[in-house]
């Protein structure tokens, strides 16, 4: 019953995956082939900035969290937004899953293969189901489809 779950969702990812290349990849406006280069060429090193400077960041939110959650939750209650401290603690999960996946996409990208594409492809997706979660409109229709069409730009060079 577990595979037949996970078969599911695997397909229904692929499929996700071939509509986003078929629309952001094919359909839309292509990025010059220069500019996609140039993308190709700095992104493992954008993921590497990115990922050393978010650690401190992240090391900070959980001290900090972990002695101002209560107060958070406790303050949240008291202005009437009970979930307001609910979602600080779900974008710190969030934050550290999409931590994870572009950590784990470096070498891909250094060596230019599928999986460090795919792992940036889920730490985007990660990224929108945060935005959803959280209610960020703006980070979802701006920050996630920019991010897409840009993967989606230069997905023909990782193989």
């Amino acid at each position: 019953m577990a595979d037949k779950k996970a078969n599911d969702f695997n397909s229904l990812l692929g499929t996700l995956e071939k509509t986003l290349n078929e629309y952001l990849g094919q359909k839309a406006p292509q990025l010059p082939k220069g500019w996609r280069e140039i993308i190709v060429k700095f992104a493992p090193y954008l993921a590497v900035i990115g990922v050393i400077l978010s650690i401190p960041a992240v090391l900070a939110l959980f001290g900090l969290g972990t002695m101002l959650a209560p107060l958070g939750m406790m303050g949240a209650v008291a202005v009437g937004r009970p979930f307001l401290g609910a979602g600080y603690i779900i974008s710190i999960i969030f934050l550290v899953v999409v931590l994870i996946l572009e950590a784990m996409a470096i070498p891909g990208l250094f060596n230019r293969t599928k999986p460090g594409w795919t792992y940036l492809y889920y730490a985007t997706l990660v990224g929108a189901v945060q935005n959803i979660i959280t209610f960020n409109i703006g980070g979802l229709l701006i920050g996630t489809l920019l991010g897409l069409y840009i993967l989606f730009q230069v997905k023909e060079y990782y193989k």
